[in-house]
């Protein structure tokens, strides 16, 4: 039987590959002794921190318009993701657009000054020039607008924890709130341009097909390879019983240890009848079920799965009757599972776990005016690494909506920061995100084998729900912990995919 860690190890995060440079003025070397090896000391600087998000691509100083185009078939050569244009001190626009011309990653302009104010009674121009690193970036920004190139800046101090031999002003900075906020906008840029890259390199499968008549379900797939460079490869339930006749008695008996380790097998719901104990029979078929599912990630390379299966009174109606357990078991071990085909929000499931932020797959159950609280939920699976203890198993007499029965999980996610994204497609075919912040608080929940937790939004249950139809989105998405809305927003922008915020 194949473990957490093994499968978590076969399915890693791709490491995102960071393009780094810094930009100065060929001229100033000879004028000035001692700035060029400065410049290329915070140059260094900036290499090892970025080191702790991916691996690091450092060009060096690009100087000259020939060293820009040499930096641009660098960056192309190493087929980095995102790269940080640090602006060492003035530098000519002319520089850096050849390079921006050749290479197409996503840029970030980094006006990060060394000291939070110059030795204005001992400063000469050589140290003035390793100061002025802002001078540069409206006449760049120009002229990447204007040559349609999209950047952002970060804006702050540099972070030292020393000063250089060559300052004359003290650069500790590491603990100023400007270095602070500019590093936590780098690590973030370099999580979400690890998305990018994950995804590119991502297999969905989509077993069976879409509950019909839910419109908001239905995707292109030829479209949602297009905008996030995902595989979608198409399975049926034939693939699913090909690998159900491999499993063993062996595995079923490890299979069930597991569940027993990650699950509360629950009694009887107090309060709805269809809700019960699961039987001996149950859980085994869910352990086999599971067990099957585990085999086929394995056999298909597959990062996530969106499936829903109707039959009528079939044996693969009761294969699908035992999919929640594995699927839960599954998307903990960060292969994303959604239900009802929903293709879109196991995209989203996927992104919050590139994350590491969980994402959990949610609806609309009901709102608490009494509590002003959204209840989000769903009776599929859940990521219970987000879990507020151990998730609890519930036999269902109906799932309901649905043909059959079988094992259901029942769990809230912990109280605290979190954040849901919703991924939905507009008129024009084209995917959107929908991001909204809010507070997951203890209270009560429905004993009927539904996840559900309560969430507390800035605006008001009424207040909030009417900005969030607003926005046409999809009946299902993500709950992520922690407040993501930064890494959710630079995450759509570098897939260029628009979003909503509410």
């Amino acid at each position: 039987m194949i473990s957490v860690e093994v499968l978590k190890k076969l399915k890693p995060v791709k490491k995102v590959r960071i393009g780094l440079y810094s930009a100065g003025l060929h001229v100033y070397w000879e004028q000035f002794e001692g700035l060029k090896g400065c410049l290329l000391e915070y140059n260094l600087f900036l290499e090892k921190r970025m080191l702790e998000f991916g691996e690091v691509y450092n060009f060096g100083l690009v100087d000259t318009e020939d060293k820009g185009r040499e930096a641009g078939g660098y960056f192309n050569k190493y087929n980095v993701d995102i790269v940080f244009s640090h602006a060492a001190t003035y530098y000519t626009s002319a520089c850096l657009l050849p390079l921006h011309q050749i290479n197409k990653a996503p840029v970030i302009v980094l006006n990060l000054q060394p000291t939070p104010e110059m030795a204005y009674e001992s400063t000469g121009t050589d140290r003035w020039l390793a100061q002025c690193v802002g001078c540069s970036i409206p006449e760049i920004s120009n002229a990447f607008n204007r040559a349609g190139i999209k950047f952002r800046a970060i804006n702050g101090l540099l972070g030292l924890d020393y000063t250089p031999k060559f300052a004359k002003a003290d650069e500790m900075t590491s603990n100023r709130p400007e270095a602070i906020k500019a590093w936590s906008e780098i690590k973030e840029w370099c999580q979400a341009a690890t998305v990018k890259r994950t995804l590119q390199y991502a297999r969905f499968g989509f077993l069976g097909g879409y509950y019909s008549g839910m419109l908001d379900m239905y995707s292109d797939f030829t479209m949602l390879q297009a905008q996030t460079g995902i595989h979608i490869e198409i399975l049926e339930m034939c693939d699913m019983d090909a690998y159900l006749q491999k499993v063993t008695e062996e595995e079923v008996k490890e299979k069930l240890g597991q569940i027993e380790n990650f699950f509360e097998i629950s009694g009887d719901s107090p309060s709805d009848p269809i809700a019960k104990r699961p039987t001996v029979e149950q859980l085994a078929w869910s352990a086999k079920v599971a067990s099957a599912q585990e085999k086929m990630v394995l056999d298909r390379n597959l990062d996530c799965i969106s499936y829903y299966y109707h039959g009528r009174d079939n044996y693969y109606e009761s294969i699908q009757s035992g999919f929640i357990v594995g699927h839960s078991l599954l998307t903990a071990q960060g292969i994303a599972c959604a239900g009802e085909g929903d293709i879109k929000t196991a995209l989203a499931m996927k992104i919050s776990d590139i994350l590491d932020k969980g994402g959990s797959y949610c609806e609309i159950v009901a709102a608490d005016f009494n509590r002003d609280t959204m209840i989000l939920g769903h009776d599929g699976p859940f990521h219970f690494a987000i879990s507020k203890g151990k998730p609890i198993l519930r036999g269902m007499g109906v799932y309901h909506g649905k043909r059959g029965t079988g094992v259901s999980v029942e769990a809230k996610v912990q109280p605290g920061p979190v954040t849901t994204l919703g991924v939905t497609q507009t008129n024009d075919g084209k995917l959107k995100f929908n991001i909204s912040e809010g507070e997951a608080i203890e209270a009560p929940i429905l004993l009927n084998g539904n996840t559900s937790t309560h969430i507390r939004f800035a605006d008001k249950p009424a207040e909030y729900m009417d900005k969030w139809f607003e926005e046409a989105p999809t009946h299902h998405l993500a709950l992520s912990v922690g407040h993501n809305k930064n890494l959710f927003i630079k995450t759509a922008q570098l897939l260029n995919i628009p979003y909503g915020v509410f």
